[in-house]
């Protein structure tokens, strides 16, 4: 589900709130994507990339934001 209100979310060593993310990221959010039974988003998008959450550890709740630019200048 795709939302446009930012929702909390913590890892096992991280509490995310909006503004933690953004200034994390460097960056001001937009929408995320949650998926069913899940509690951390799966994309962010943001004014100038969409961020992939990504875990990393099998045993702790680590991750790890991948961002890819939004809007490409091609030239």
């Amino acid at each position: 589900m795709i939302i446009c209100e930012w929702k909390t979310f913590s890892t096992d060593s991280e509490t995310y709130t909006q503004e933690v993310f953004e200034e994390t990221v460097g960056d001001e959010f937009e929408a995320m994507l949650i998926k069913e039974d899940e509690e951390i988003p799966a994309f962010i998008w943001t004014v100038n990339y969409v961020i992939i959450v990504k875990k990393y550890s099998k045993v702790l709740t680590d991750i790890l934001f991948e961002k890819i630019p939004r809007n490409p200048v091609c030239e």
